[in-house]
């Protein structure tokens, strides 16, 4: 089962992140990252300004699907006033995240849980219209089954209720138009960071109608030009020595992402869905 691959994945790739990267693993807003914000302070204004578009509230309830080590989860928590709930198939995320949260002294309003790997179809650990709110950063793209998660979602939240968030994406750019042009770079970052497949801006909206969303955003962050963002030149020289477990795959999966970025075809989209 691909799920299984994806834990097992970021048993190492966890590490490395961490390592590497920090707490939080998206890109930032490239608009605070281009008057001159740090990586992480556009990470963190892209995270408010999403759970702006929520309408979550002091007191209300979310879940934030493929929490990774909390970070993002955290800081939302602290921001909106509200608790979360942080989902991931991979027990060791879980722990460091649940550390985190005791750290910032949040555990009575953010927890964690590692689900098994099926369970992301149905979230069936959840009743009907639980959730005030849904949030996912860059995490859906694991997932075999996409269509799956957005209609567990939408039963999961309360009528008029959102889920948001960011996600990784392909597109056609420049010379690159066709299936096979774009694939040709596409498919060694699938195998590499054990992705099943890259959606499209246009395939994200269409899954989340499908499962009775109404889309009240999607776009590109990236349109028009390469994204490159979240990536500083300094830190390419750390991705590439690294040596840490796994790490030939890790160093091929970069260069295989620089390849990516450079060539166009990879962006990152923001999605804002409201469930009528």
């Amino acid at each position: 089962m691909y799920e299984a691959r994806v834990r097992e994945h970021f048993d190492t790739a966890g590490p490395c992140l961490e390592t590497l990267v920090g707490h939080t693993w998206h890109h930032g807003d490239p608009e605070l990252e281009a008057r001159g914000h740090s990586v992480l302070e556009a990470c963190r204004g892209l995270e408010d300004d999403l759970i702006a578009a929520s309408g979550l509230r002091a007191g209300g309830r979310a879940l934030d699907f493929g929490s990774g080590i909390g970070g993002p989860t955290v800081h939302m928590a602290a921001f909106s006033g509200a608790s979360f709930v942080g989902l991931s198939n991979n027990a060791w995320l879980t722990e460091r995240a649940c550390r985190l949260a005791a750290t910032l002294d949040l555990s009575h309003r953010v927890s964690f849980h590692t689900v098994g790997d099926d369970d992301y179809r149905t979230l069936g650990a959840f009743g009907d219209a639980s959730f005030d709110a849904i949030t996912f950063f860059e995490s859906t793209c694991y997932l075999a089954d996409k269509p799956a998660f957005f209609r567990a979602a939408h039963r999961l939240l309360k009528p008029g209720a959102r889920i948001v968030g960011t996600e990784r994406l392909q597109r056609t750019f420049a010379e690159h138009m066709t299936e096979a042009q774009i694939m040709k770079y596409m498919a060694p970052v699938n195998d590499l960071c054990c992705i099943p497949g890259h959606g499209t801006l246009a395939s994200y909206r269409a899954m989340l109608e499908a499962a009775g969303f109404k889309v009240l955003a999607a776009r590109d962050m990236f349109e028009g030009v390469q994204c490159w963002g979240s990536q500083p030149p300094e830190d390419r020289e750390a991705w590439l020595t690294y040596d840490g477990p796994d790490a030939e795959r890790i160093r091929k999966g970069k260069l295989a992402l620089d390849a990516a970025r450079d060539a166009g075809v990879f962006t990152v989209g923001m999605f804002v869905a409201e469930k009528t």
